[in-house]
């Protein structure tokens, strides 16, 4: 299952978005919202990052003016591993290179048939693994060994 979520900045977008997962046959869920009236892009960020982190969903797409605020959210969940990208380059090697599992998109910046072309990228591309497998690794290990509230050197 695919879990998607968007702030007012990014709805139209994410409309479209939807609409090619799903004649692409794809299970997808909306977590909103619906129309242009100013909302806080963390609650879509969260409701979309804790179904990926819990396995309730594969992946999650998060779409917003600008993509960083949703990004930083997103990221703070343990095995969420979102991308901000904005072209299907960028998008073919977050999923190859990183895993990602979470794509953000920034409205702003991407129109819709740019955005279905990153879409089609990221879903299309599979994890390299070797190389990269080790590095996710590292990035997983280091999420689970929190020192933030450690003194450093």
């Amino acid at each position: 299952m695919i879990i998607i979520g968007a702030d007012h900045g990014g709805v139209d977008l994410k409309d479209a978005v939807v609409a090619t997962l799903r004649e692409r046959r794809e299970d997808v869920v909306d977590v909103g919202t619906s129309g242009r009236e100013s909302v806080d892009y963390a609650d879509f960020a969260r409701a979309v990052a804790e179904r990926v982190s819990r396995g309730e969903a594969e992946r999650g797409i998060l779409i917003c003016t600008n993509g960083i605020g949703m990004s930083i959210t997103a990221n703070k969940f343990p095995g969420v591993r979102a991308a901000l990208v904005g072209d299907a380059t960028a998008a073919r090697m977050a999923r190859e290179h990183n895993d990602a599992n979470v794509l953000v998109l920034p409205a702003r910046f991407v129109g819709t048939e740019e955005g279905k072309a990153i879409l089609k990228a990221w879903l299309d591309t599979p994890f390299a693994g070797g190389r990269h497998a080790r590095r996710i690794a590292k990035i997983e290990r280091d999420a689970a060994t929190d020192t933030s509230t450690e003194e450093k050197p």
